[in-house]
């Protein structure tokens, strides 16, 4: 089944753009097929949606092109974890690994350090990196798939299409995690090259401790050796002026010789007080790339894989019940997950138990608070600087007219209003002009970085 699978790839390959190949159909394996029922086997079930709707009909083309008739397509989540255990978690050492882990480049540390030879003939240099992030473990999601092909890119030419790669959103989010996957994923095709993690505090520190030793040519010099350098929450660079100047030189640098530049923010380079303009500039020559908060399904899928992967048995009621419940990011959603199965294990139940118990309160998150229809529409005019009677009129104005879509976004996205409530608050003729108003935002949202800066701004807002 094994050659079956790949040349089924290789001909879904040809068919679709590469960025998209690699998002959706990396990790995925070809589990059974059964006199004409496929099925496919993925490693968390956003692919599975994703799978379904855009990509089974090129799938069914390429099985039929290689002689296989299909019936039916199938797509079940397949996990390497063989261990299973109730509301435990399993230290990282026990849970089985599908790829080596390299031991050369896993130093961590936040200076840059001279190359010193190994008793294996390879180069040991201390990366900064932390070996457990890496794309294996990265859930993609509508989220931020556009910031994972970006990366899949990356990884396989450094350097070119996407140089530099900033990348920027809220905290919690996986800025870190993905930046720090592509530089051990880079590490894993070329363990001897040179590649550098560091917050921007660190950069900062180095440099400091370089001017009172008088060694900037060497700090200078050590940097504009690298490979790839990846430099993390940008925004702390605000108000430190000679550190700004000092990057500037690196980056134009090590840019003018093609070496892979990462930089993560919180927020547009144009948006951090203090940064040079040409610097804010070049940071974006490639574009700019978020990282959204997730979706439902988004969140469902990041915690079944996270349950997976450190061996932990949870009902999908519960893993939903936190999905629906915790609504700021990532790092809060598994820090919700981690206290469920401490919970569980303490009083020897089930997740779903210890929620029907009453012993976890996701309630105390501020943005658990229920909102309702009018501050919504409150919240969004005054955001857009209208009154809610101008909101809500029939004005085909183009500002007015967003404004009542984003509300119309907002009122079906966070408050799960079906579309004729929603017509009714916001005073349209009926549910098909919400069900295109939502619509239009959703696609907007795709490349409108500053709609999402919005959008975000509003949730803050409404949940404050």
């Amino acid at each position: 089944m094994f050659d079956v699978w790949k040349n089924v790839l290789a001909e879904v390959e040809q068919t679709i753009p590469r960025e998209q190949f690699l998002t959706w159909f990396t990790g995925t394996e070809l589990a059974e097929i059964n006199d004409g029922v496929i099925v496919v086997g993925v490693p968390n079930v956003f692919k599975i949606k994703q799978l379904q709707v855009k990509y089974s009909g090129v799938l069914k083309d390429a099985f039929e092109h290689n002689n296989i008739p299909v019936k039916e397509l199938k797509y079940v989540v397949q996990s390497n974890t063989k261990q299973k255990v109730r509301a435990r978690e399993v230290p990282v050492r026990e849970v089985p690994s599908s790829r080596p882990i390299i031991s050369t480049p896993t130093h961590v540390s936040n200076s840059v350090s001279d190359t010193v030879s190994s008793s294996s003939g390879l180069n040991i240099f201390k990366t900064g990196l932390n070996p457990k992030y890496s794309l294996d473990n990265f859930v993609i999601g509508s989220n931020n798939d556009l910031a994972v092909s970006v990366a899949r890119n990356i990884i396989e030419a450094p350097g070119e299409k996407y140089n530099p790669f900033f990348l920027y959103g809220g905290p919690g989010l996986g800025k870190t995690h993905l930046v720090q996957a592509i530089g051990n994923e880079l590490l894993r095709k070329n363990p001897k090259m040179r590649i550098f993690y560091t917050p921007v505090s660190g950069f900062y520190s180095d440099f400091i401790k370089s001017v009172t030793n008088k060694k900037g040519d060497e700090f200078r010099q050590k940097f504009k050796k690298l490979d790839v350098l990846i430099i993390d929450d940008f925004q702390m660079i605000m108000g430190k002026d000679q550190s700004q100047v000092e990057f500037f030189d690196i980056f134009n640098d090590l840019y003018g010789i093609n070496k892979q530049i990462i930089v993560t923010s919180d927020r547009l380079p144009n948006q951090i007080k203090s940064v040079d303009e040409r610097l804010a500039s070049r940071l974006t020559w490639a574009g700019a790339y978020d990282l959204q908060l997730p979706g439902f399904e988004d969140k469902c899928a990041i915690l079944k894989s996270k349950a997976e992967f450190i061996g932990a048995e949870i009902e999908d009621a519960a893993i939903e019940y936190l999905a629906e419940n915790v609504r700021t990011n990532i790092r809060d959603l598994e820090g919700e997950f981690n206290h469920l199965l401490a919970m569980a294990d303490l009083k020897n139940m089930t997740p779903l138990e210890v929620i029907n118990e009453g012993y976890v309160n996701t309630a105390k998150n501020p943005q658990n608070k229920t909102v309702s229809p009018k501050q919504v529409i409150d919240k969004v005019a005054k955001f857009y600087q209208m009154t809610p009677k101008e909101m809500c009129s029939k004005s085909r104005v183009a500002h007015i007219k967003n404004a009542r879509q984003v509300a119309m976004y907002i009122l079906s996205k966070e408050l799960g209003m079906s579309t004729p409530k929603i017509a009714l608050e916001v005073g349209v003729k009926d549910h098909t002009t919400v069900m295109h108003g939502v619509r239009k935002i959703e696609g907007d949202l795709k490349l409108n970085f500053a709609l999402r800066d919005q959008i975000a701004a509003l949730r803050e807002k409404l949940y404050a």
